[in-house]
């Protein structure tokens, strides 16, 4: 089974489009480009990656398809399309056509609304996808999860991803109400999690394997073990933690996983949900 990065960035830095990247966070305010991360999953032994969106428009889209083109160990992209477009259709046939475009991802987040998920005109669009057959990766803080719920539930046949365990709380240690919430999430069969994103939400200079623990175990116990990937977000990652050390981070966090529950977190889930 290869193992499989489901959860990476490529940027040109400009402060204007990565301004959300705090100044003390300056090791990642650089481009990051494929010969980069090539490097670094030579090194950690990762046979492919999922690039994903960092800017939410259809030039970013095009953009890492473009790489993916060029990269054989490129496997998937996570696209963005404006899905409150009335003409979302038209947009995912020109995406479509290309071979690896397999999820698409909008930045819940940053949206001002908490409920900007519950759109009608969103949904239409999320309808749009599964049709099609993408993947669609949820991006959002833990105070969304309730919403999230809600939004789930409207597309029971929807395949949807988790990204970064959806954000807990770590730095201040807290587990609830993020853990009651992500088991609920996690009753929907056609949602899986990216374990991916904790050290960023921790302390970046203080961190420690035992902190993430706690969190690690929610999300196993919730989704299980063949619905869960592996991912690095990096260059992001690099504010707090290298390449390879996270990969030996969420390795040593399972010890209590078989040889292909462990194979299927590190690519077999990624495989099967994106379709590679």
């Amino acid at each position: 089974m290869p193992v499989i990065d489901s959860h990476h960035h490529f940027w040109n830095y400009t402060d204007a489009d990565y301004g959300w990247i705090p100044p003390e966070w300056r090791v990642i305010r650089r481009d990051f480009l494929p010969d980069d991360l090539h490097r670094e999953i030579a090194a950690a032994g990762v046979d492919g990656v999922i690039s994903v969106q960092a800017r939410q428009s259809l030039a970013e889209t095009d953009w890492l398809l473009g790489f993916a083109s060029q990269h054989a160990f490129i496997r998937a992209v996570v696209g963005w399309v404006p899905l409150v477009d009335p003409a979302i259709e038209t947009h995912l046939d020109r995406c479509r056509t290309h071979p690896k475009l397999r999820a698409i991802r909008h930045v819940l987040q940053a949206e001002a609304d908490d409920a900007y998920m519950l759109r009608e005109d969103f949904n239409r669009g999320i309808a749009a996808l599964t049709r099609l057959g993408l993947a669609y990766d949820i991006l959002i803080l833990e105070k969304h999860l309730p919403h999230t719920i809600t939004f789930v539930d409207r597309h029971p046949t929807q395949v949807f991803v988790l990204d970064h365990i959806a954000k807990p709380r770590i730095a201040i240690g807290e587990l609830d109400p993020w853990a009651k919430n992500i088991r609920e999430l996690a009753r929907r069969p056609n949602v899986s999690c990216k374990l991916s994103g904790m050290v960023t939400e921790a302390d970046v200079t203080a961190w420690t394997p035992a902190q993430l623990q706690p969190y690690f175990d929610v999300v196993l116990d919730a989704f299980g073990p063949s619905r869960l990937l592996f991912g690095s977000d990096w260059p992001v990652c690099l504010a707090g933690v290298g390449y390879a050390r996270w990969k030996q981070t969420v390795e040593r966090a399972l010890p209590s996983l078989s040889h292909d529950e462990r194979a299927a977190i590190l690519g077999g889930n990624a495989v099967r949900l994106y379709r590679l």
